[in-house]
């Protein structure tokens, strides 16, 4: 029997939210943009970081020429080449591993996230090898250069056979090499944190983490990583490749 009283209208129950859903987002597309933004401003900052570094190198290069002419007799390019072309090679990976996340191939984004970190380790290896040596010898920043003639390159005493470790030393050849290993140096502590990211992207694709609607982690370190391939590319012809 009707009591002429009107009944509540029943709630609709809310749309089930996406588990990847942060619940200040009202949906993955937004989620995604949002993160791919603050990517973008992180690494404009970063650019602008190490253009900074470049401007120095501009004008210790256009000031001292001589200083660097024969500086690069201590790098190896060999070993910048190869460095070069692991860099390259975990570029392709990293944008392949985005690939394989938006197309939910689970085993492909596993491969190509593990190959990219083994090129990161392989970098740093090489790295290792040639800080290394130049410490070893006594190439390293500022007054404390201090190579002793029988150090020297084998290059360089062959074409200026009246050179001598005092002569660089004389000449700022620490400048050179402390512009060397703050920018490598800076350069390579990027590396190890991207190898850190990839470690935890590694942990969470074997977790099954990752699909066709949410990959945003996968797509956001490997930007960070193409930026980190892209100031290797400039470091390698300014640092190596000065002769």
């Amino acid at each position: 029997m009707s009591t002429g009283v009107a009944e509540p209208e029943k709630s609709q129950a809310l749309p089930e939210r996406p588990k990847e859903l942060a619940m200040h987002f009202d949906s993955l597309h937004q989620q995604y943009n949002a993160g791919k933004l603050g990517v973008w401003l992180f690494l404009g900052q970063e650019l602008l970081f190490f253009c900074g570094l470049f401007t120095a190198y501009a004008v210790y290069r256009g000031n001292h020429q001589e200083m660097f002419h024969y500086a690069h007799y201590f790098l190896d390019w060999k070993l910048g080449g190869l460095n070069t072309v692991v860099l390259l090679t975990s570029s392709l990976t990293a944008a392949w591993s985005v690939r394989a996340a938006q197309l939910e191939q689970r085993k492909t984004l596993i491969a190509t996230l593990v190959i990219t970190f083994l090129c990161a380790a392989a970098f740093m290896v090489v790295k290792y090898i040639e800080y290394s040596h130049k410490i070893h010898i006594g190439a390293v920043w500022s007054s404390h250069f201090a190579v002793a003639d029988a150090d020297l390159p084998a290059a360089l005493t062959e074409r200026y056979p009246d050179i001598k470790g005092e002569d660089l030393q004389r000449m700022g050849m620490g400048t050179f090499f402390a512009i060397y290993f703050c920018m490598t140096g800076l350069h390579g502590i990027h590396v190890l944190v991207g190898m850190g990211l990839y470690i935890w992207l590694i942990i969470r694709a074997v977790r099954g983490d990752f699909n066709r609607k949410y990959y945003g982690a996968v797509d956001f370190v490997a930007l960070y990583w193409h930026i980190v391939d892209i100031i290797w590319i400039f470091l390698f012809p300014l640092l190596y490749l000065i002769g």
